[in-house]
């Protein structure tokens, strides 16, 4: 970055160093796996407008992406879900909740979006050094779509409060996990005050899932493993590949028991797109593979017959906008 290197520095750190003033520029230098030579962009910094929920109504599946975990993630959730509702006349048969390339954000974002599918129990635990700092949150005993068929997208992006919400979905059998495994982002960090305003950034505990696991540099796997592309090797980048990370330990497991609650189609979903699938266009929902994927299980799990593959689908709206400064 800016001829620095950033290799081995935590994602939160070099986001911080890629914001700036606007109309400021930055120069990325970036190493991919299968490309011979680094590619070098320079991109201009300016306020940019970030749509924390997004929504989509496809055929009688809803559809909501969450891009971050700020302070408004839960309650434009709930609009986003209300809206869809709506849409749908009331006759919502499934619900697809998109997490990838999810960065995650707040903690208690992620467990009011987790307790908005799961009626009880556990959502997510920390364990510290010492027992007494140890935490549990539990859900609220409410069901938004009053146990509606659900898939949450997962990749190689979704990391942290994106991490906390699909391990707690998977362990309650609440949704079915599709995608590639998650980033692995599973430690807490604790800002503690120094003489001099100065302040040191701690890091204290681990999170766990419901059952146990440990997310930390394993990440998320889900029921079932669909790429984005024939050629996509994943991100080349996560948890586990960091320099000096802390290690997965002190969970019961490393990894989720196997599922029996899958549905019947799981087993015939492919791993890829076919050879002649169209090139991935952000806009154009009918070209994501992984969304086809979950919605064609979504429509399984509830009995719905498959859409009329020549319709078009209709393009993502914005359940709300927020402000933030970063990189464009």
């Amino acid at each position: 970055m800016d001829g620095h290197t950033i290799d081995g520095t935590p994602l939160d750190e070099a986001v911080k160093r890629m914001r700036g003033k606007p109309n400021t520029k930055i120069t990325l230098t970036l190493v991919r796996e299968k490309t011979p030579k680094p590619i070098t962009v320079t991109l201009t910094r300016e306020i940019i407008h970030i749509d924390v929920v997004k929504s989509a109504l496809y055929d009688r599946i809803g559809y909501l992406r969450i891009a971050q975990f700020n302070e408004t993630t839960e309650k434009e959730l709930l609009k986003g879900y209300n809206t869809l509702k709506q849409q749908a006349g009331g006759k919502l048969g499934g619900l697809v909740l998109d997490l990838r390339n999810d960065p995650g954000g707040l903690l208690d974002q992620a467990v009011e979006v987790s307790s908005s599918f799961i009626r009880s129990g556990e959502i997510v635990s920390t364990r510290a050094r010492h027992p007494k700092d140890s935490q549990r949150w539990d859900a609220h005993g409410t069901d938004i779509t009053d146990g509606l068929p659900m898939v949450v997208l997962i990749n190689g992006g979704s990391a942290s409060a994106s991490e906390i919400v699909s391990g707690a979905l998977q362990d309650h059998h609440r949704a079915v996990l599709l995608g590639t495994r998650s980033f692995g982002k599973g430690s807490v960090q604790s800002i503690i005050p120094i003489p001099g305003n100065g302040a040191v950034r701690l890091t204290t505990a681990r999170y766990y899932t419901p059952s146990g696991r440990s997310i930390q540099a394993l990440g998320i796997t889900p029921d079932i493993v669909v790429k984005e592309t024939r050629e996509d090797p994943g991100f080349s980048l996560r948890e586990a590949d960091l320099e000096h990370i802390l290690k997965n330990q002190g969970g019961n497991q490393t990894k989720a028991q196997p599922r029996t609650d899958l549905p019947a189609i799981a087993k015939i979903i492919p791993d890829q797109p076919p050879a002649n699938w169209p090139e991935f266009e952000y806009n154009k929902p009918g070209t994501d593979f992984q969304l086809q994927e979950g919605l064609r299980v979504v429509r399984s799990m509830a009995g719905l017959p498959a859409p009329d593959p020549t319709a078009s689908l209709p393009p993502l709206k914005p359940a709300a906008k927020t402000d933030c400064a970063a990189h464009n």
